[in-house]
């Protein structure tokens, strides 16, 4: 069985894994995403070329062990190290595996590379019009097989609902700027000092109340309602920090709860997926299923792997 680098090169962050015999057996993380490409790609090359080269000394690996650099995500837009158009819906991975694109970067490593392309909705409206680089990959390596009828939810700094059908294909999909919108209310405005990311602690009480405050009195005045519960009412950080999740959470969770489908698999990392599955247990009949951190974490790199492998097999 070959051995595979995986890229997932995001706009902030990069992680570079090692799968051999089909597993990830290692991981190299880049605190540098392609947004610093704005200025030439000369930094970003070194620093992965450091990471490549790192993870094979520490497995005892040469270029010539590894069959493939295989990259998705925002690595493959026009601030990465190659702009591939987006492929138009419906699509599923054997379209993404027949556009893929191969390449070199000798001056990275001499192991070949091969690029998989993000996906957009086929429409001429603007109303419906999204984007996605990244994502795709992550979808495929949860599931082995898409089901009708099911929406697949990718929480994270750009959320993503994503609808399939009978045949596997995705058909539609949305985005949520949840994450960045998390992260930029508790860090850069007046509610720092009430909220600290870092307490993960979830209080389910708090949570409800802050999604239904923001759903009756908009998330505008809910945010401040974060302040004026540690100011004037003494919250705890985890009643203060669940009640500002609750309210973050609002639109993304409406959208969920909008849709026909009957099942929700959510992927991402515990710290939305939670607070994200108690609100629709409570606030929806939909059967919701988490997909444990251990599989969404490595879902990218599974995923990039499965539909390079399905391109050399068709």
């Amino acid at each position: 069985m070959a051995n595979y680098i995986a890229i997932d090169g995001g706009t902030t962050n990069t992680r570079v894994h090692l799968l051999k015999s089909g597993v990830v057996i290692d991981t190299v993380k880049i605190d540098m995403g392609v947004r610093i490409n704005a200025n030439g790609t000369d930094t970003y090359k070194a620093e992965l070329k450091k990471a490549v080269f790192t993870i094979l000394s520490d497995n005892s690996l040469s270029e010539k062990d590894i069959e493939r650099v295989i990259c998705s995500g925002m690595i493959t837009s026009d601030l990465g190290l190659m702009t591939l158009p987006h492929l138009a819906l419906p699509c599923g991975i054997e379209e993404m595996a027949k556009a893929t694109e191969n390449a070199s970067f000798p001056e990275i490593t001499s192991i070949p590379f091969v690029f998989v392309r993000g996906l957009k909705t086929d429409s001429t409206g603007f109303e419906n019009a999204d984007m996605m680089r990244g994502e795709e990959a992550e979808l495929m390596g949860l599931c082995e097989k898409l089901e009708e009828s099911c929406l697949y939810v990718l929480p994270g700094s750009h959320s993503k609902l994503i609808e399939t059908d009978k045949d596997g294909k995705i058909v539609s999909f949305s985005t949520e700027m949840t994450g960045e919108l998390i992260e930029a209310m508790s860090s850069h405005t007046i509610l720092k000092g009430s909220i600290d990311l870092k307490n993960s602690s979830l209080d389910t009480s708090f949570l409800e109340k802050g999604f239904l405050y923001a759903k009756g009195n908009g998330v505008n005045a809910a945010f401040f309602k974060v302040r004026t519960l540690k100011v004037l009412f003494g919250a705890t950080d985890s009643e203060a920090y669940s009640f500002f999740m609750g309210i973050a959470l609002l639109g993304e969770i409406s959208n969920i709860i909008k849709s026909s489908a009957k099942k929700v698999v959510l992927g991402g990392k515990e710290v939305l997926k939670r607070p994200m599955a108690h609100l629709l247990g409570k606030f929806s009949d939909k059967e919701i299923i988490c997909i444990p951190d251990e599989i969404s974490n490595l879902a990218s790199a599974y995923g990039a792997v499965r539909i390079y492998e399905n391109s050399t097999s068709n």
